[in-house]
Formats: structure tokens, C-alpha cells, sequence
């Protein structure tokens, strides 16, 4: 996207990356239905924590992703767009191997 690449599943410090593109420190989460009630503030938690290390995270539920993915690619575009040139280096990325 934006001539950026993207992993799936990616292990970032101790969490797992739905989707990541490490050159900009963008990681994308889809979110289902077992995102609700006390989840939400686990992702809060999660989402602080890896902005320490420079992540930026976009939540998208699943709905939208397959009820209106033109609308999620468009989001996620204007965030490139918005951001990929005032980043000047990439995340430090603590990545383990499962």
C-alpha cells in the first residue's frame, strides 16, 4: 500500500501484529466481536505500550473490513499519506520468534 510493505501476524515486542509495515511503524488490528466490554481496555493498554516504541495503531472491527474494506483502505491510505514523510526512522522492534 503506498509502495510500503505489510506482514501479517508479526510477533512486536510481546504482541502479535495483525497486520505491521515496520518502515512507517504502522500496525493495522481488526477487531472482532471478542474486542468488546473489558478487551477494550486491554487494546488501550496494548496500543500506549507500543507507542513507546513508536507504533502507531489503527483499529478497524471486522464489519468494516469485509462490509466496507474500500473505506478501511482509505483510511489507512490517508494515514500514509498524512505521515510517511515526517517519519524519520523506524521503530526499534523487539521481535520474538514463536
Amino acid at each position: 500500500m503506498g509502495g510500503y510493505p505489510f506482514r501479517r501476524q508479526r510477533p512486536i515486542d510481546k504482541y502479535i501484529a495483525d497486520f505491521v509495515c515496520l518502515p512507517l511503524g504502522l500496525m493495522i488490528e481488526i477487531d472482532g466481536a471478542s474486542h468488546d466490554g473489558e478487551k477494550v481496555l486491554d487494546d488501550k493498554k496494548r496500543d500506549k505500550e507500543l507507542k513507546k516504541i513508536g507504533f502507531t495503531t489503527l483499529r478497524f472491527n471486522d464489519e468494516d473490513v469485509l462490509k466496507h474494506i474500500n473505506g478501511v483502505k482509505n483510511k489507512i491510505e490517508d494515514w500514509i499519506k498524512s505521515n510517511a514523510k515526517t517519519l524519520t526512522s523506524r521503530p526499534k522492534v523487539k521481535s520474538k520468534k514463536l
